[in-house]
């Protein structure tokens, strides 16, 4: 798992005993080197055909990760490997998503079955293509009202009405990380650099009245919005990096209060690196009643790719594995490329 916040990458090694139960028995984060990191970061920008030399040497390192993974841990045998790749494009109001890190290349690196490209199907079946880890939220993690994951953005998920919504809430660590970064930090730990700073209200209620934010479900978000549309907004504002840290988090708690009181949400799981966040959960839990639960490190680490891992082995089974109540497709569907090498 790579998400939009490129804090490295995520690698799960987990056994699944039926649709409901699992185990995580290994699990790790991969540090990008700077190079790779800048590289996918501005991937975006270069030519097609560099996107696709890039599409194949990310494809490559993935599959050199998880050989190098399996035999760390001395892992004989494995069922397959299932890849979110790394988010370049996300367009689903144009029918297009790209994820990058070709299977291929990773089948031929590592020597496994791969299964990966999850979103395409759903996108072209007229889904947001996202958010895809509710079904392991519904099946893995019933117990909860609610589950929250604070990544690059913020997604939930829940059960209304007999049917599994959800959808993306705000930026988070996106935007986060790239203010941080201006500060000469990878991220912001604990939220120590936002709580230096000062909240700029003007700021804050510009970006509360983003249309996204008025938008009807099914809903998603991308890079190319944080570049257009959230970070144009930010630096018109002439203020400290401190302060658009602290701003844009009161911005996140105002989206999130907003979001569990209008679906009443009594109890949530949250995991992601921004329940590390400890400024942004103490501002959070000060303006809800709602229980908010932060699990152990593994899970708060390691739960979407696990949940993508599920995902692998519901399409393995040929079982549904992406929901037309979460996404707006136009059904159920089973969805990711399998390679054999």
């Amino acid at each position: 798992m790579s998400g939009t916040s490129l804090d490295g990458l995520d690698i799960c090694y987990v056994r699944f005993d039926s649709d409901t139960s699992f185990e995580i028995l290994h699990a790790e984060t991969i540090e990008y080197s700077t190079e790779l990191r800048n590289q996918l970061k501005e991937a975006f920008t270069i030519s097609a055909m560099e996107l696709c030399e890039l599409d194949i040497q990310f494809g490559y390192y993935l599959g050199e990760q998880v050989a190098e993974f399996m035999k760390r841990y001395q892992i004989k045998n494995i069922d397959f490997v299932a890849s979110h790749g790394q988010t370049i494009f996300h367009q689903p109001q144009k029918n297009f998503t790209l994820q990058i890190g070709n299977g291929a290349a990773i089948s031929s690196r590592c020597q496994q079955k791969v299964i990966c490209d999850f979103r395409t199907q759903d996108v072209v079946l007229g889904g947001q293509g996202a958010p895809l880890v509710p079904i392991g939220d519904e099946l893995l993690f019933s117990e909860y009202d609610a589950c929250l994951n604070l990544g690059g953005f913020s997604n939930i998920s829940m059960n209304r009405n007999g049917k599994r919504i959800a959808f993306d809430v705000c930026p988070v660590n996106i935007v986060l990380n790239h203010y941080a970064n201006q500060l000469g930090f990878d991220y912001d730990s604990e939220g120590q650099l936002a709580a230096k700073g000062n909240v700029n209200l003007d700021l804050v209620n510009e970006l509360n009245n983003l249309p996204f934010y008025q938008q009807d479900l099914p809903k998603s978000l991308g890079f190319e919005w944080i570049e257009n549309e959230f970070l144009t907004i930010v630096e018109n504002y002439k203020i400290s990096a401190e302060d658009k840290l602290i701003s844009c988090i009161s911005h996140e708690v105002d989206q999130l209060v907003k979001c569990f009181n209008q679906y009443d949400i009594n109890n949530v799981l949250i995991t992601g690196g921004g329940a590390k966040n400890d400024l942004l959960i103490k501002l959070l839990k000060s303006k809800v009643s709602t229980k908010i639960i932060i699990p152990d490190s593994y899970l708060i680490d390691f739960k979407e790719a696990l949940i993508f891992a599920y995902l692998g082995y519901r399409k393995s089974n040929n079982q549904i594995n992406c929901l037309a109540s979460v996404t707006g497709a136009s059904k159920d569907h089973s969805s990711g490329i399998v390679y054999n090498i």
